[in-house]
């Protein structure tokens, strides 16, 4: 079989790259651990407690912590590779003991305190792999593929993990399930160590990082801006489809949203853009808004259906937009962590529009949703749009 030119964008091309099936291969098994946690996490506390209260508290903190801690995971890593194995080891082991807790029975209180500890420790796989995409990627083009690759992986991932925790926990008990993904998480990311290499030795520029914030970029802040504002929409809608539609509806619905994102995120990957990634990205903030007015201006099923597959679409490939302005904006020696500042950004975004949503709802019913969810994202990818321009005037005024 004949090999892809030498430059070319193509998907084959991209995993034809120096180590790039190796380094995709881990890093999918790596983020399937991931994928598969939630439901053995959550059923495992309830079993080993007794109480649903512990266990969706025990979630909802291990969900927030490794969250608003990614980045400075990454921003360790970064510059610490030994770290990675350090993480791990001390992430499976926390999910073993909550596991071993779990078929013995445990304190609720423990068990809330080991998944906060777990939180604090998943290895930051996703942002390592996009910053190594970047390294491997001979032209722009190969690392947009790369990227929209790598955002469609994810994303599978992430959305048929679930399935695969509640059928393996349904096979087997809360606990075992619970202990295989912890074995999944320690094969997964030892193996991703394996093949990623060492960071880069050149020490990053001076006046870049900050002690507790995102990279000090110019633009960098607006980007993660709009991210917020695409998930705290997209929440908005997913809580507002199973308010007003019922659990039965919208499963599916949810489904056809993800599966816009896949199909939004392979095309987008193949096509030469001429705008530039901060132009896209604030297209896309606008056409994601407009996907999310349809269903809030025709309430009928086919067209909440079609809003909800386009603004997938758009919802994915702005979060592999703003993926590709890292390069662009951030500097070197901060990319990984700026790649998990996204993540965070649109981790917090879906936190604050499930709160948002919940208090919608219990006041006025599941019908301000998407109208709630078509203005945060209208309103924050204006911000977008305004705050380089209102950070430039600071300065020359200065």
């Amino acid at each position: 079989m004949p090999r892809p030119a030498r430059g070319s964008a193509s998907y084959r091309a991209v995993l034809a790259l120096p180590h790039a099936r190796a380094l995709f291969a881990a890093a999918t098994l790596a983020r399937l651990s991931y994928g598969l946690l939630s439901l053995p996490l959550l059923l495992a506390v309830r079993e080993g407690t007794g109480s649903y209260a512990a266990a969706g508290t025990a979630a909802g903190l291990f969900g927030l912590t490794a969250a608003v801690l990614g980045p400075y995971r990454s921003r360790v890593v970064e510059r610490r590779r030994a770290a990675l194995p350090v993480l791990t080891a001390l992430y499976g082991t926390l999910l073993g003991c909550l596991a071993a807790g779990s078929a013995l029975g445990m304190d609720a209180g423990l068990a809330v305190t080991l998944a906060v500890l777990a939180g604090v420790f998943p290895p930051p796989v996703g942002p390592l792999m996009r910053t190594r995409w970047g390294e491997l990627a001979g032209s722009g083009a190969q690392r947009q593929s790369a990227l929209s690759l790598d955002a469609v992986t994810e994303s599978t991932v992430f959305a048929v993990g679930p399935v695969l925790g509640g059928l393996l926990t349904a096979a087997t008990s809360a606990s075992l399930s619970l202990a295989a993904t912890a074995v999944l998480a320690v094969t997964g990311f030892t193996a991703f160590t394996a093949v990623l290499g060492e960071s880069p030795s050149a020490p990053p520029p001076v006046g870049t990082r900050t002690r507790l914030g995102p990279p000090a970029a110019p633009g960098f802040a607006a980007l993660l801006v709009v991210v917020l504002g695409s998930g705290c929409a997209l929440a908005l809608a997913e809580v507002g489809i199973v308010a007003a539609r019922g659990a039965a509806v919208a499963g599916p619905l949810m489904a056809l949203c993800a599966t816009g994102g896949a199909i939004g995120g392979l095309a987008y990957g193949r096509v030469q853009w001429r705008a530039a990634p901060h132009r896209r990205l604030l297209t896309l903030g606008a056409l994601a808004a407009a996907c999310y007015a349809l269903p809030a201006a025709v309430s009928a099923l086919p067209a909440v259906a079609l809003g909800l597959l386009l603004a997938g679409a758009c919802s994915d490939t702005l979060l592999i937009t703003a993926y590709l302005q890292v390069d662009a904006l951030v500097p070197a020696g901060f990319r990984t962590e700026a790649s998990a500042w996204i993540n965070t950004a649109a981790n917090l975004g879906g936190a604050l529009g499930s709160a948002a949503a919940g208090f919608l709802i219990s006041r006025y019913g599941a019908a301000p949703a998407f109208p709630a969810a078509a203005a945060v994202l209208t309103a924050l990818t204006a911000l977008g749009a305004l705050l380089p321009r209102r950070i430039a005037a600071v300065r020359a005024a200065a």
